[in-house]
């Protein structure tokens, strides 16, 4: 008989209370069903199969946005993955199709299609349709792998809409389809004969779960050039078929086969973490020449480190166990960095205890990639973004400092640049900590003195509190007088801050800009900040529409990412969005904002603008309607401080009409390599980017 296991949910019941005391109902009476007070069996929710993943989908893929949509990718790719890291594989293939379709090939052994003893079902139908089944929990079919939870692909099945997998095995080629909520159309069945091997997994995400189903070709094209670089040997093909119509993938393995003409790239790296390292520092200036570089086993734990200093204040460290990036580090980046520490210290001939390296110390303008692998794996929650195995922090530990140290002795020139490079980082931090002492002394970050130009807000709740950041004395002088002084606070900034890129922190502190904004956030800075205590939990650039205010957004989004990152990721951040042009039609005014929007707003009533027309900042141009229509009038703002209190309040401050951008870092990685670039001393980089990305800049002359 067929077991089947179920996800039990209890449901709150809510007491009311009179008078400060809880209403009791009387006990009903045999056979009676009391709908107010019971509470039985019947109020036992049982939800069979794949249901408790489309009933909770954020407890399996983490959310249903953008992250959970591409972690539907990541989970299909991690199975292929999994193949050619037991070097049964060495070729992976990820299509987007047309229709939201997303395609993922590997030539692996084939997903098993004979009967389960214990489910009754193929292999691949209960791989499919049930949770905690996989060939990762024991036995011999992997030995290191990064799905150990089974939950992998059926939870991909339960959150498409449509599903296919085709596996080619032992001569046959078999298909099995499942409907929406992850149920087989019919049993697995063999279509015809094949000398291949492998498997083809086709889903199409369920919009009902996920608001948005748009897939970024740009942050899939990242994670698995990483990937690559971490499987050496492993071939990845990427390949965006959105727009081009109908696909026949039934009829080929890969679909590169077809030579349809789109958007491709592949990876395939033998350099393995050297080449990872190479290449995130391509835009930096290295302090040392060789590339430190150590892979070996060790109680069972295979470790791979490299890594590389550069010129640069910030640290740039990539942990990943058996594959799966983590993000939030664990077991095997503690032992990686008590290694480092240790070792650094040892090196270090000045003899003065006084002058012992710290973590911060030998991490600053660091690039390195630690790597583990091990059978026997612990993740912290189902997304994996943290290490939790013991064993991995001691072999890591040993592995790497016994390493490292060698590698130290045996290219003293290469010492003599890390060990210099951490002892700058030692009496920078030194002359910082001296510098924010004197200004904690000055009581200048004491949360008691706020800042001059800082109109506070009225509400003591961070929770419904604003802070408007806006450029220069006249915004700021609008937006006090249009502001709802209950719940928002301005504070105007007098021109450009400084850039942060390479400031260090007692360099921040003397700016008297980057100071009452810090002492106006309420969090403090450095190893003091402190989000709790953040004043405004709505922070909102609002910068004028035009190069220098695009440039001022861009210096405060380098200081929010590098030194406020959690109020980043916790979601506080804004850029405001106040319109390009006013448009008056008689009596009635409307705002747009972008030059589409006015022009379907004016431009076909308005002979004096025909479609295409443009505007100079602060111009205002007047028309005439083709057909005795109203006078028409459209004025293209500069700034927020063109506007006046009403105008400012109705389309930028007005928390029932205005529009605002949350700041949200999908790919830390990427996001660092372009401040980087952005921010940073390479001119050339610099140069590059903007030449390559010239034609999609929107200029204001």
């Amino acid at each position: 008989m067929q077991r089947k296991r179920f996800l039990v949910y209890w449901k709150d019941q809510n007491m009311a209370e009179s008078k400060g005391k809880k209403s009791v109902s009387p006990a009903p009476k045999s056979g009676q069903n009391n709908a107010a007070g019971s509470y039985g069996a019947s109020d036992i929710t049982v939800l069979e199969g794949l249901e408790a993943v489309r009933r909770r989908p954020g407890m399996y893929i983490g959310t249903t946005g953008t992250d959970g949509l591409h972690h539907l990718v990541w989970e299909i790719f991690d199975n292929s993955r999994d193949e050619a890291m037991g070097g049964f594989a060495n070729d992976i293939e990820i299509a987007l199709l047309p229709d939201n379709m997303v395609r993922v090939v590997d030539n692996g052994r084939g997903i098993p299609v004979d009967i389960h003893p214990k489910t009754k079902l193929s292999a691949l139908d209960t791989i499919m349709t049930t949770l905690h089944a996989g060939g990762k929990f024991g036995g011999e079919g992997y030995k290191v792998s990064g799905g150990l939870h089974g939950v992998g692909a059926s939870v991909v099945n339960a959150l498409s809409t449509y599903a296919r997998v085709e596996v080619h095995r032992d001569g046959g080629q078999y298909v099995q389809e499942y409907k929406s909520g992850g149920k087989a159309v019919a049993k697995v069945k063999k279509i015809g004969s094949s000398k291949l091997h492998g498997t083809i997994t086709l889903f199409q995400a369920d919009p009902s779960i996920f608001p948005t189903i748009e897939y970024s070709w740009d942050r899939i094209v990242s994670h698995m050039r990483q990937q690559a670089y971490l499987v050496k040997g492993l071939r990845i093909s990427l390949s965006d078929l959105r727009q081009s119509g109908s696909v026949k993938h039934e009829e080929v393995f890969y679909l590169r086969e077809l030579g349809l003409d789109a958007p491709s790239f592949t990876f395939y790296f033998e350099g393995g973490l050297r080449s990872l390292v190479g290449f995130q520092n391509r835009f930096l200036e290295p302090v040392h020449k060789n590339i430190f570089y150590v892979e070996k086993e060790q109680d069972g734990v295979a470790v791979e480190v490299a890594l590389q200093y550069v010129d640069d204040i910030s640290s740039r460290v990539s942990a990943f166990a058996n594959n799966i990036y983590t993000a939030e580090g664990g077991t095997h980046i503690t032992g990686f960095k008590t290694a480092l520490t240790r070792t650094l210290n040892a090196q270090n001939k000045s003899g003065k205890e006084s002058d012992s390296f710290t973590g911060d110390d030998v991490l600053e303008g660091l690039t390195a990639v630690v790597s583990v692998k091990l059978r026997e794996i612990q993740f912290e929650g189902q997304t994996k973004g943290k290490l939790g195995s013991v064993e991995a922090r001691g072999a890591t530990e040993s592995v790497f400092g016994e390493a490292f140290a060698a590698f130290l002795e045996e290219h003293p020139d290469d010492a003599r640049a890390i060990i210099g490079k951490a002892a700058l980082a030692m009496k920078a931090r030194k002359a910082a900590k001296a510098a924010k002492d004197s200004i904690m002394r000055k009581g200048a970050l004491d949360g008691m003195t706020l800042p001059g130009k800082l109109a506070d807000c009225q509400t003591k709740h961070a929770e419904e509190a604003e802070l408007f950041i806006v450029e220069g004395d006249s915004a700021g002088g609008t937006a006090k007088m249009g502001r709802d002084r209950r719940i928002q606070a301005i504070l105007p900034l007098r021109g450009k801050i400084l850039n942060i890129e390479r400031a260090r922190l007692d360099k921040m502190l003397a700016s008297e800009q980057i100071k009452n904004l810090v002492v106006a956030l309420g969090t403090a800075i450095g190893d003091i900040f402190d989000l709790r205590k953040l004043r405004y939990h709505k922070i909102i650039i609002a910068t004028d529409a035009d190069v220098d205010g695009a440039h001022i957004r861009t210096l405060l989004l380098t200081l929010m990412y590098r030194h406020f990152r959690p109020v980043v990721d916790g979601g506080f951040l804004y850029i405001a969005q106040p319109p390009l042009f006013k448009i008056r039609k008689g009596k009635e005014v409307a705002y747009a904002y972008s030059d589409e929007e006015r022009i379907k707003i004016a431009g076909k009533d308005m002979e004096l603008e025909p479609e295409g027309a443009e505007l100079e900042a602060g111009e205002e141009v007047e028309g005439t309607a083709a057909k005795k229509g109203p006078k028409i009038s459209v004025q293209r703002y500069k700034g927020l401080g063109e506007m006046n209190s009403e105008e400012l309040w109705e389309t930028t401050m007005d928390p029932a009409r205005r529009i605002l951008k949350q700041v949200a870092i999908e790919d830390a990685q990427e996001a660092d390599r372009v401040f980087d670039m952005l921010m940073g001393t390479d001119v050339p980089a610099r140069k590059s980017f903007i030449q390559s990305h010239a034609k999609e800049a929107t200029l204001d002359i």
